[in-house]
């Protein structure tokens, strides 16, 4: 088990990576970074930043919020954040799924 620490002070890092497990008692989000120049020999590596852990409940209204942001900034016309078919295929996220998430009808800003 990773000793507990306690927060070193604030952190503003880019990823391009992350990983989420649940548990009963709580998730885990970690979020890293590929190296930039991989070895076609091998598979990528990454460095973890960290992880911040939270309850499931904390995690479920986070997602919310962040939906609901994205949703404004894309109806405002501030960014349309467009995800390529290969990347949902990657991630085992069907099309029908994603757009069932995104759909903007059932959803008042």
């Amino acid at each position: 088990m990773p000793e507990e620490t306690a927060p070193s002070g604030k952190f503003d890092v880019y990823a391009d990576q992350f990983v989420v497990t649940t548990t009963p008692f709580g998730a885990n989000l970690s979020f890293g970074v590929r190296e930039a120049h991989p070895v076609t020999s091998r598979a990528p590596q990454s460095t973890t930043h960290g992880t911040i852990r939270m309850s499931v409940e904390h995690l479920k209204v986070m997602i919310y919020l962040v939906r609901r942001q994205v949703m404004k900034a894309e109806q405002d016309g501030v960014v349309k954040a467009e995800v390529a078919p290969q990347i949902l295929h990657q991630m085992d996220i069907h099309p029908e799924d994603w757009d069932a998430f995104w759909q903007r009808k059932e959803f008042k800003l």
